[in-house]
């Protein structure tokens, strides 16, 4: 079987090389391809992409489940391994996946699993949650809901697709899925808080779309303080967040604070509306 390693990018420079040089061995020696669908980069992401043997398309940004889907698309691989460009596939997974999909020679996968019951349940499976490592400021978030944090992202070709919503994308897969619990993928996601907190600010605007759709579009106390109070006590106290030190204190804070930005965006949005209709 072979793989079809899948990103989106923009801007990656900083990102893609770690990324990509982490999926090599799994798409070498014509085991696999590599497909990057580029929206308009300004830096050096398209030579490193193909530096590293990629097949690049320049395409026009057109949201995220679009631009996604456009790459799965063009996969040709038997299996597609999905990745976010400031995401890396640690040696254990990538071991792990050329055991299960690959058929690698050794007899037995990192946990002791016999090799001929991995690729059994290969055979009858249609997508693999992995685990992901998500580091913020440098450090390994463990707690408040961030490990194992199981993404969908490795699945038969046709079986997985990317339903449309604005914010928050995630894959869906027809079929069988199974947790792949042999390594992970390494989140770098947010190595300052200027990182952070402008994509913090760019998700909740497209958040705030999906709750004024939603009719959440009224200016609501629960939904401005509680709700982010709730969510912070949730995450930092009783999912052990505090563990994670100031890291996690900062993490937990900020994201309690998005999740109010969307709702008083959403608020402000229905308001222009509101003003745009009556002028």
């Amino acid at each position: 079987m072979t793989l079809s390693v899948v990103l989106i990018t923009f801007n990656e420079e900083t990102n893609l090389g770690r990324t990509l040089a982490s999926v090599r061995a799994l798409v070498a020696e014509g085991k696999g391809e590599i497909i990057v669908v580029d929206s308009g980069s300004t830096d050096r992401t398209i030579a490193i992409a193909e530096a590293h043997g990629a097949r690049v398309f320049a395409e026009d940004w057109k949201g995220y489940a679009a631009q996604k889907n456009s790459a799965l698309a063009k996969a040709t691989g038997d299996w597609i391994l999905s990745l976010d460009a400031d995401e890396e596939v640690d040696s254990q997974l990538a071991e792990s996946i050329g055991h299960l999909l690959l058929g690698e020679s050794k007899e037995s996968v990192p946990d002791g699993v016999p090799r001929h019951q991995i690729l059994v349940v290969a055979s009858t499976t249609q997508g693999f949650y992995l685990r992901r490592k998500n580091y913020f400021l440098g450090r390994w978030i463990k707690r408040g809901g961030f490990w194992p944090d199981p993404k969908l992202r490795l699945f038969r070709r046709g079986m997985g697709h990317v339903p449309e919503r604005a914010v928050h994308e995630t894959f869906a897969v027809t079929g069988e899925t199974r947790s792949l619990n042999q390594g992970a993928l390494v989140h770098h996601s947010y190595p300052t808080l200027s990182d952070y907190l402008a994509h913090m600010n760019r998700y909740s605007s497209l958040g705030a779309g999906r709750a004024a759709a939603n009719g959440q579009n009224g200016f609501s106390i629960a939904n401005i303080v509680l709700r982010p109070l709730a969510t912070f006590f949730y995450n930092y106290v009783f999912r052990l967040g505090f563990l994670d030190g100031r890291e996690g204190l900062l993490l937990h804070l900020y994201h309690s604070t998005y999740v109010s930005w969307k709702y008083a965006k959403a608020w402000e949005q229905s308001g222009k509306q509101g003003n745009q209709t009556n002028s």
